[in-house]
């Protein structure tokens, strides 16, 4: 008689035989879920459905509406397309994931010129694959039978990734004939991934787009911003100057003593991009008084904010800087989440009235108090700093309503100079396998909420999706509205922010919540080889988050 084991799920207790597929387990299941299931979690441990459970176990499962799952939909849709390549293009056809944009991410095919009518032959070949509903098999591999393979078939950038890390064994999957390395876990079949669209994008690219977690029912058309793509585009361009694309690039620059070099080009790029905007606002100071600068979480906008201030001064333009911060409401007048917390991320939890009431002062030539806001006793206080601005000089205001009118409503928008910014990452793991810029920009803040707050890593990633619902909601729709962008991503910083950030991560308990977006980081880190901070100078923006910042 089969051994029993005994599932515990959202506390039902359900009877399997010993060594059941979890994709089993997960049909009965599924009546709980809008979509398919696409992983489980065993005992806090992100498990692939084709694993055998052996013992009694808690689980639970994810669908695209989670972002865990979510991120398994959108790789997995990768493959596809991957595949789809293949078969439709020829087996030297390489397709080159470049980076994410409006829920998707930008793709282009190596050595193969591409256009319309290709692109949409490709979008129907990947929706055949999906009606075919291979089961993607998990093979582990030998990391050197891995490097044998990919050296065969002329990947380059796979063998140099596997030479850098340090695992014995490695993860493929195969659909059909093709294999493939991810970092990450995969659909358990093609066939759950039947929603998903290519957008040709000019120049020999495409979006493949895909239901967000945000939108789960359907992919939504692609919405093409312009100016973040061109951001994204020009720092392709110049890490393909510096020979400088994916991980393993980076691991031979340190591996070589070259680090110090590349941290001085890489603050180059990002200090030209300042003093560009500072002479853009120059040639407009006639109209323009308010600089306004906001972007997600942990993207620098503090030292950025500082540092155009001294570019824009060095021009002999006399700047103020006012933080939002300090016109939050009273806590006791704060609005409240429907769990019953403190919704600080809404503009409704500042006081625009008097906000605007003391710009519109100030742009008058009349002195105003400025609040200074109390978090410990949830109130503002007034303790005589006064400001007074003469008719030739700005304000800079920082924050994250900033690109928001209605924060500024008082102010013709012509007088109102918006910079969006974020860490717009261009390396990727591997041509298949991009870096999330909310990876770099979670373990930027995770550094920083430990050194500057006493949060530990656990602690930050839980407030990591209520952060990232504010961003959808308060930054992202007003993007397009700016007049400029800062990309304050620094090519060597993951190597820099793996000193720091491992100790922390290693850190989360097993049985914590956040332990799988931990072991998650944990292995995506393992692709870096470490660098010392010594050479990131005092005034980098990397410095917000490590520490040793000049600016107070």
């Amino acid at each position: 008689m089969a051994k029993k084991i005994k599932i515990n799920f959202r506390e039902k207790i359900y009877e399997f035989e010993s060594g059941t597929p979890l994709v089993e387990i997960g049909k009965v299941c599924q009546m709980y879920f809008n979509y398919p299931i696409l992983v489980g979690k065993v005992d806090n441990n992100i498990t692939a459905l084709n694993e055998p459970i052996t013992r009694s176990a808690t689980v639970e499962f994810y669908d695209r509406s989670d972002g865990t799952g979510n991120s398994i939909y959108g790789r997995t849709a990768q493959f596809i397309l991957i595949v789809a390549v293949k078969k439709l293009l020829g087996e030297e056809a390489e397709v080159i994931i470049e980076h994410s944009i409006d829920k998707g991410f930008y793709c282009e095919i190596e050595g193969v010129q591409i256009d319309k009518p290709v692109v949409q032959k490709l979008e129907q070949k990947m929706k055949e694959i999906s009606k075919q509903d291979y089961i993607i098999n998990k093979l582990g591999v030998s990391r050197f039978d891995a490097i044998k393979y990919f050296t065969k078939k002329k990947q380059k950038d796979k063998v140099n990734v596997l030479k850098y890390i340090s695992n014995t064994y490695v993860n493929l999957y195969r659909i059909d004939d093709i294999y493939d390395y991810f970092y990450g876990e995969l659909a358990y079949s093609t066939g759950q991934i039947d929603d998903f669209k290519l957008t040709y994008i000019k120049d020999n690219g495409f979006v493949l787009s895909y239901p967000s977690s945000y939108n789960p029912e359907m992919t939504l058309d692609y919405v093409h911003h312009s100016m973040l793509f061109q951001a994204f585009l020009d720092y392709t361009k110049w890490g393909k100057v510096l020979k400088i694309e994916n991980a393993a690039d980076l691991n031979g620059v340190i591996a070589t003593g070259r680090s110090d070099e590349l941290v001085r080009l890489s603050e180059t790029y990002y200090n030209q991009q300042l003093a560009a905007i500072a002479e853009k606002i120059y040639n407009q100071k006639d109209t323009v008084k308010l600089v306004l600068i906001a972007g997600p979480s942990s993207s620098g906008k503090t030292t950025s904010a500082k540092k155009l201030q001294i570019y824009l001064q060095s021009k002999g333009i006399n700047v103020h800087q006012i933080s939002i911060d300090d016109y939050f409401l009273d806590r006791a007048k704060t609005p409240r989440l429907e769990n019953g917390e403190l919704d600080t991320e809404s503009l409704n939890s500042l006081d625009l009235t008097l906000f605007n009431k003391h710009l519109t002062e100030l742009l008058e030539g009349n002195t105003v108090e400025l609040p200074e806001y109390n978090f410990v006793l949830g109130k503002r206080e007034y303790k005589g700093k006064k400001l007074k601005i003469g008719s030739n000089d700005m304000i800079v205001i920082e924050g994250l309503h900033g690109l928001n009118d209605d924060l500024t409503i008082s102010v013709e928008r012509k007088n109102k100079f918006k910079i969006y910014i974020s860490p717009l990452t261009q390396l990727n793991i591997d041509n298949h396998n991009r870096i999330h810029t909310s990876d770099t920009r979670k373990l930027r803040r995770i550094v920083r909420d430990n050194k500057y707050r006493g949060y530990n890593a656990a602690q930050t990633l839980n407030m990591w999706k209520q952060i990232r619902e504010g961003e959808e909601k308060y930054i992202f729709p007003f993007q397009d509205d700016a007049d400029a962008l800062i990309n304050s991503s620094l090519i060597y910083e993951l190597s820099v922010l793996k000193t720091y950030a491992e100790p922390l991560l290693f850190a989360v308990d097993e049985d914590d919540s956040m332990y799988p977006e931990a072991l998650r980081l944990i292995n995506f880190l393992r692709n870096f080889l470490p660098m010392p901070s010594e050479d990131v100078p005092h005034d980098s923006v990397l410095r917000e988050f490590i520490g040793g910042s000049c600016f107070k």
